[in-house]
């Protein structure tokens, strides 16, 4: 059993509208979730198949991070899918640097957020001091590279060409990978 803390306004959230969300995530992950909304703890129990029962916990955390259920669900989507945060707190000196940092990562009209998710296939949010993320190995990558940088004070121009080649990479490396259908060279 896994205990995960999440702040007290996800736990709404991830109980869903007569508890149809938190059903929803015990039947996908195959895991028993305990909730205690008085501090926000909630323990969750494998109670099936043991490799889904893992992602039950990210599913959790992910929710508590400012993901919609919908969107942390695709943590189960296959298991190479990633739940990975960056913290900004970290990376900033005080509270009005953080709120810059912020700003930084969400961009003019919320387009960074958006370009990190539109060139990378990842699902990015942005929640108290925190900038979450969901996808594969190579496109959770590709937007911690470009949070940190954003965060090192690196040019929004900078930041977009870096996502715009990985996003040609990995474009390339699919093409590469889905050639020859059949199995056939």
């Amino acid at each position: 059993m896994q205990h995960v803390k999440i702040p007290q306004d996800r736990i709404g959230v991830l109980i869903g509208e007569g508890g149809e969300t938190m059903r929803e995530i015990e039947a996908e992950a195959e895991v028993r979730l305990d909730i205690d909304s008085e501090n926000g703890s909630v323990a969750v129990e494998t109670v099936g198949d043991p490799v889904l029962g893992l992602k039950g916990p990210e599913i959790v955390r992910a929710i508590g991070r400012g993901f919609a259920p919908e969107d942390a669900l695709r943590l189960l989507e296959d298991e190479m899918m990633l739940f990975d945060v960056v913290d900004i707190d970290a990376a900033s000196r005080n509270k009005n640097d953080m709120k810059r940092q912020k700003g930084r990562l969400i961009g003019e009209e919320g387009r960074t957020r958006e370009l990190m998710e539109e060139l990378t296939g990842a699902d990015v949010v942005i929640y108290g001091s925190t900038l979450g993320i969901i996808g594969t190995p190579e496109q959770v990558d590709a937007v911690r590279s470009a949070a940190e940088m954003l965060l090192d004070g690196a040019p929004h121009g900078a930041v977009y060409s870096f996502l715009e080649e990985r996003h040609n990479e990995m474009k390339h490396k699919g093409m590469e990978y889905h050639r020859f259908p059949g199995g056939q060279s």
